[in-house]
């Protein structure tokens, strides 16, 4: 067995956090891509490794590491001689950790819900209320975050709940590159920071919400010099964007504001 095995999926915003860290520091791993509208997750060998029936997992040497961030930690752990995305000094790790929170309880879930309006509701839609409830009941983290959404998908309230959400963590990113002065977000290195937002900016651009940071052109720098590195190119394979695995995406965004619709 290789030491390293990434269960994860193409589009999972979570999935190329850790996609991202294994390429940049050098890491070879075998990828299994499961399909998430098919039930992959949720099967019984699946969830005998990850109990909460997301992605992603990484195995290494036969020991599933579950929760993103937590990997993400996890590696920092066990390969110090790789390039490190954590500051050696405890105060500027406790400073990145706090940011890192911020990132998975503010922007991180409030992109979901135009995801899922745009890209994956027609999913939902097609299935019958029955086994919708079904498929909600068999997800223990994302339960309710489904029953919010049904088959009809997020009202408009909810998706403007999101989108201030998302406008929060825009203000918060262009605090944190003026405090620091950039080009990352905690000054000249690139952190775990950097990486747990990375994601997130991303499917914002894919979705046509890049228009939230036209005023904040630091953003749009941090946006391009992440995408030129090596590591981004190795994550973001064809069909990691929803326009690229969702055609119609593509049409809408030349529509002003469809995305808050």
């Amino acid at each position: 067995m290789p030491e390293f095995v990434l269960y994860n999926a193409p589009q999972s915003t979570c999935s190329q956090r850790v996609r991202y860290a294994l390429h940049a520091k050098g890491e070879d791993f075998e990828e299994h891509r499961l399909d998430l509208f098919k039930g992959d997750q949720l099967r019984p060998e699946y969830l005998a490794i990850n109990a909460n029936g997301v992605v992603p997992t990484l195995v290494h040497n036969g020991s599933p590491v579950t929760d993103s961030a937590v990997i993400l930690e996890y590696l920092e752990d066990i390969l110090p001689g790789t390039e490190l995305f954590r500051p050696v000094e405890p105060l500027q790790a406790a400073e990145m950790r706090a940011m890192m929170r911020f990132i998975d309880e503010v922007p991180t879930p409030a992109v979901r819900v135009p995801s899922y309006n745009l890209a994956f509701l027609p999913h939902f839609q097609a299935m019958q209320e029955d086994e919708f409830q079904a498929l909600c009941d068999s997800k223990p983290l994302r339960r309710e975050f489904l029953m919010k959404m049904g088959r009809t998908g997020f009202p408009q309230a909810e998706m403007d709940e999101a989108l201030g959400r998302l406008q929060r963590g825009i203000d918060r990113m262009r605090d944190w590159l003026h405090k620091s002065g950039g080009p990352w977000l905690m000054g000249a290195n690139q952190t775990l920071a950097d990486i747990a937002i990375m994601p997130v900016i991303v499917r914002m651009d894919d979705i046509n919400l890049g228009r939230m940071w036209d005023e904040v052109p630091k953003i749009g720098a941090w946006l391009e010099r992440i995408k030129a590195t090596i590591p981004f190119r190795k994550t973001y394979y064809h069909g990691s964007l929803l326009t690229e695995k969702y055609p119609h995406l593509q049409g809408l965004k030349n529509q002003t504001g469809y995305a808050a619709a």
